[in-house]
């Protein structure tokens, strides 16, 4: 099954291998996600969370980058 960039329960882990270029998405905010050991259980909505960041807002991004 492939995997889908909105489901909620996605982890971060499983979105930085499966769409390398979303690290782009996280490096620019300075999230500290990619290469974190917590990336593997995290998930976007635990990331925006934590950053304080609109989820919508940055959902779009991911998607914007993840388009070949």
């Amino acid at each position: 099954m492939r995997p889908n960039l909105d489901d909620p329960d996605l982890p971060l882990a499983r979105i930085f291998d499966r769409w390398p270029a979303t690290a782009d998405v996280f490096l620019s905010r300075r999230m500290l996600c990619l290469g974190c050991p917590i990336a593997p259980f995290h998930t976007v909505i635990d990331a925006c969370a934590e950053y304080g960041l609109d989820e919508a807002d940055f959902r779009l991004a991911l998607r914007s980058a993840a388009m070949p």
